[in-house]
């Protein structure tokens, strides 16, 4: 039997599956943060460069403002980056001096662990960000190996890739990264045992979804077999096509002997509070899936289902999810079968997406799925389909991309920006459209406490607010009176509201 860490996922990747990135901002965070800080996790996953380009893009909220004052009401849980590859908010590859300047500027707001989960296993560039990591002042690194199921994706390969990872003295664990919940205990049965023999002793943790209903499952069989760490989201924000929830893992792995050194009404107070963000928002809350056998063939991971459910019902097409649920699955094999997580599971999606929606497949190509096919995203994992790299390959757009410069300098970049910019500022400006970052600007400095209670209350105000035919509210209760005109004048009485 052995001691299991939690990694929280809650804030980051729970958010991101259930609630489409968008359901936690930062007086949420805030006011959960001492919570989380009580419970004892090893570590909080707590943001990504997309989560902060939607900090700004949807709530007009300073990101590096929301890791600052998070870090300082969690000072005992590392706040986590996860970092996909030479990428920050922006689709285009980044230089390495680019993303020096993004983990020391991380770094300095709070930042103290860092995943690193380059989406094509691509074991020179993880140990390249694992050295501007540590250079920056990073205290952890932790490696991922992106699972995924097809031919090549063997137990040897993933091996090697940690034998490669573990050497470097910049590495500090090693995570296998399931993003489509596609890893069953049959074969973490043999997956985590060929790992684990070339990792030197260096601690594995797993990161699954439970979006067919595998991963609890695995997430116990993982327990037996020398898994240090598993990472789960709490409340509401558990279960369904998140992560697994945290309040059932640590009870089964109590109950199968396992010992998990936490405050468990810590974690039933965190929980309860995600649960009744849901409750006071109208928003989802996880329930355990079925197994689908079709979904080995798209994996679309949960974070990505549930963006591509908001980008539907915003354009009012939902009922066109089960077709791009089809189409995700074709594409992937026509782009041969790239591991379907951030970068490629937006280029996927959003194909699919453009080719359902449009009625004509291929009528629209959007500008990544081209330099994914050129390889500005290193070299896909077999072939493309010819038929489709021809067309690529047609298109006049795909001339003028493959001429598209590198990512220019930060010097030039700073000089085109504004030599005086905080490395705060110039990272959003060089990665986002200015007039997003001027609205987040002019918005001020984020709320910093939120209520789920007072919800119900500051709806009635504000459609009350909204009304013209209303000039006089009265609210009472025993000990307490409150009148408004529409004059302007207000009076009140009572002991307390």
């Amino acid at each position: 039997m052995a001691n299991i860490q939690l990694v929280d996922t809650s804030l980051r990747d729970g958010n991101q599956c259930l609630w489409g990135a968008t359901g936690v901002d930062t007086a949420k965070t805030l006011t959960v943060a001492p919570i989380l800080d009580r419970v004892g996790f090893k570590a909080i996953d707590f943001t990504t460069s997309t989560h902060m380009g939607v900090a700004v893009r949807f709530k007009q909220e300073d990101p590096w403002e929301r890791i600052r004052l998070t870090a300082a009401a969690m000072p005992r849980t590392p706040l986590q980056f996860m970092s996909t590859g030479f990428r920050f908010i922006s689709w285009e590859t980044a230089s390495p001096e680019f993303m020096s300047l993004v983990f020391a500027t991380l770094v300095r707001n709070g930042i103290r662990r860092f995943c690193l989960a380059d989406p094509m296993n691509d074991v020179d560039a993880n140990l390249a960000c694992a050295r501007m990591v540590k250079a920056a002042g990073g205290e952890t690194v932790i490696a991922a190996l992106v699972f995924t199921v097809s031919p090549i994706h063997d137990d040897a390969m993933y091996a090697e890739c940690a034998r490669r990872l573990a050497l470097s003295p910049d590495v500090d664990a090693l995570y296998i990264k399931d993003p489509g919940g596609l890893l069953s205990p049959k074969r973490a049965g043999t997956l985590i045992p060929a790992i684990r023999a070339q990792m030197g002793g260096k601690p594995l943790e797993l990161h699954s979804h439970c979006t067919i209903g595998l991963a609890e499952s695995t997430y116990l069989e993982a327990a037996d077999l020398g898994i240090a760490a598993l990472q789960c989201a709490a409340g509401g924000l558990g279960d369904g096509i998140s992560n697994p929830p945290a309040e059932r893992i640590v009870a089964n792995l109590l109950s199968l002997g396992h010992t998990v050194d936490l405050d468990l009404e810590a974690l039933k107070d965190a929980g309860r509070f995600f649960s009744q963000i849901a409750s006071a928002e109208g928003l989802a809350v996880g329930a355990p899936q079925g197994f689908d056998a079709d979904y080995l063939n798209h994996q679309l991971p949960g974070g990505m289902i549930g963006t591509m459910r908001r980008q539907l019902a915003e354009a009012r097409m939902s009922h066109l999810e089960p077709a791009v649920i089809k189409e995700i699955s074709q594409v992937r094999r026509e782009l041969g079968w790239p591991i379907v997580m951030t970068p490629f599971a937006q280029m996927v999606m959003t194909q699919a997406f453009m080719n359902i929606t449009t009625g004509k497949r291929y009528s629209v190509i959007p500008d990544e799925v081209i330099r994914f096919a050129i390889g500005r995203f290193g070299r896909p994992t077999s072939p493309i389909d010819p038929e489709l790299l021809d067309r690529i390959e047609a298109l006049p757009r795909t001339k003028e991309l493959r001429a598209e410069p590198d990512m220019a300098s930060v010097t030039e970049l700073r000089r085109r920006l504004g030599t005086t910019l905080s490395d705060e500022e110039f990272l959003l400006r060089a990665t986002m459209p200015s007039g997003l970052v001027d609205a987040m600007q002019g918005a001020g400095s984020a709320v910093r406490h939120y209520d789920p209670n007072s919800r119900p209350v500051m709806d009635l105000i504000r459609g009350l607010t909204a009304r013209r035919d209303v000039s006089r509210v009265a609210v009472e209760k025993a000990g307490f009176k409150l009148e408004l005109t529409g004059q302007g004048r207000a009076g009140a009485s009572g002991v307390k509201s």
